[in-house]
């Protein structure tokens, strides 16, 4: 295909790609910079385009991979963005943080006492929540509707915000 001819179809099927970058970023800048480097991407790699198949599918695609690329860029690197205003900045997840265990321990202890006081009819199914079960499998062990199951762990934790005034 003559490069004139790609750089045409190319620039005629442009326009869809804003609004994917819009929906994929959340960010007007974010997305103009995604825009601007699937069309590069797109230039650069014109000799893998197939003639005959959906050039739309094609920039979709390269925008779709340049976007799971850069997210995972970011992850890997342990940055997240905290705020979408035009004052981005970046939190870094693997600081260090100083812990005091003997409070921590104190206050599990506190926790703990707290639940084991419940009433069984919270007491079991927030214990099972707790331990990593979901709503609909504790519904299934305990034989109660799911929205009971719900409404049981919602008091339960009510009960215990009160009885442990603190947090």
């Amino acid at each position: 295909m003559p490069t004139v001819e790609f750089d045409q179809m190319l620039l005629s099927n442009a326009e869809f790609l804003k609004p994917f970058a819009i929906t994929l970023t959340r960010d007007n800048e974010t997305a103009k910079d995604l825009f601007q480097e699937t069309l590069y991407r797109a230039l650069a790699n014109k000799d893998k385009y197939n003639v005959g198949t959906n050039i739309k599918a094609w920039l979709y695609t390269i925008m779709r991979n340049i976007f799971i690329n850069n997210y995972r860029r970011k992850a890997k690197q342990g940055t997240v963005v905290a705020d979408n205003a035009s004052t981005d900045f970046l939190l870094n997840y693997n600081q260090a943080v100083a812990k005091n265990d003997a409070i921590a321990g104190l206050n599990i202890k506190e926790v703990r006492e707290a639940i084991f006081q419940l009433p069984e009819i919270f007491k079991n199914p927030f214990l099972l929540y707790y331990d990593g079960f979901k709503y609909h499998e504790i519904a299934d062990m305990l034989g109660e509707p799911l929205g009971t199951i719900k409404s049981r762990i919602h008091f339960a934790r009510k009960l215990l915000k009160t009885h442990i005034g603190r947090y």
